[in-house]
């Protein structure tokens, strides 16, 4: 299972789909194949590895997989389905799919009298899936807040200039963790002040494999000569009046993670709402002083409402330090099963 989770690992890290790795073993243990998820539309784990076996040392094989084996059709068939005429005579899971329209595999294997054993490595492979498995459970991507500060806090000077707090180490790292996420989301307040491009770049400017889709929040409209509007991903818009159901909407763009690049309006309405699940921030040993802060009103009245959070590591970056944190005592982000709106 540990090598499943490994193997998992060489999947896309964005895209509508979860990472899965499987491992086909003979029944004297031995490794017959080896197979990961390349993407939405290509081979799940099991039905990769399998392919890669002939097919007279399936029957009575064991498949270790990271993830249920699916029990729909899709873009491809049921694992289960595949797993079953393959003459497989054992499967190994670590969690249970949490898709309501994908659940049942394990059911169906063992139906067809398949012996099935689940819970393997279950906290490692919870935490290796974690931001896939929030937005299937709630229904929203995983959130991640970014902004960069001085070390009091502002986020730009008291003239509005903003550029560059942070030395280019960090500013590189931003461009990677953009890559990283599904989808960059900003306000309308952003886009009208600083036109960005909201690109994934890299040292030299050029455009990185991954792209984020770029995404907007507000009722004002986006003009027509935006630098978004030549974004290679398109663009996406939606109100700004209600972050739950428009984060919920981007589900349906086929989004599990959004990285928050906004001004402070929309990333304190996102901490206000309880819609953060992780924060990244870039802190540069300069001082501002000034009204320019990098998070507005959140709500807190007093020391007994304040927001407290768990720092998860520090990292120096050149001069500059980033910092990633989240709400303090959260559960496991994939714990808190919720109804599913997507599939595997």
């Amino acid at each position: 299972m540990r090598r499943g989770l490994e193997i998992a690992a060489l999947g896309p890290a964005v895209g509508d789909h979860a990472r899965v790795g499987a491992v086909v073993l003979a029944p004297d243990g031995t490794v017959l194949a080896e197979g990961w998820h390349k993407g939405a539309g290509t081979p799940h784990a099991e039905v990769d590895a399998m392919a890669k076996v002939d097919p007279a040392l399936l029957r009575g094989a064991t498949a270790v997989v990271t993830l249920e084996p699916c029990n729909h059709t899709g873009r491809t068939g049921p694992c289960a389905l595949a797993l079953i005429e393959a003459g497989i005579g054992r499967v190994v899971y670590a969690i249970d799919d949490p898709g309501a329209h994908v659940h049942g595999g394990a059911d169906r294997l063992r139906a067809a009298g398949v012996e099935v054993v689940s819970g393997v490595l279950a906290s490692e492979a919870e935490a290796f899936l974690e931001r896939w498995l929030l937005s299937i459970r709630l229904g929203r991507p995983w959130v991640t807040a970014k902004w960069a500060s001085s070390l009091d806090g502002r986020a730009a000077a008291a003239d509005g200039t903003s550029q560059w707090i942070t030395g280019a180490a960090a500013r590189q790292h931003v461009h990677e963790q953009r890559a990283a996420h599904d989808a960059i989301l900003v306000g309308t307040g952003t886009v009208l002040a600083d036109d960005p491009s909201l690109t994934a770049r890299g040292d030299a400017g050029e455009l990185l494999a991954d792209q984020p889709l770029p995404v907007v929040f507000g009722d004002r409209p986006v003009p027509d000569g935006a630098a978004l509007r030549r974004h290679p991903r398109g663009l996406v818009t939606l109100p700004g009046h209600d972050l739950a159901a428009s984060l919920a909407a981007l589900r349906g763009h086929g989004v599990h993670s959004v990285f928050v690049e906004g001004g402070p309006t929309l990333t304190s309405a996102l901490i206000a709402a309880g819609l953060v699940d992780e924060y990244l921030v870039y802190v540069a040993p300069v001082l501002l002083g000034g009204p320019r802060v990098a998070v507005d009103d959140l709500g807190v009245g007093s020391m007994t409402d304040r927001l407290r959070l768990d720092v998860t590591s520090t990292t120096s970056l050149g001069p500059d330090l980033l910092v990633r944190a989240r709400p303090h005592g959260a559960a496991h982000p994939g714990a808190a099963a919720q109804n599913d709106r997507s599939t595997r």
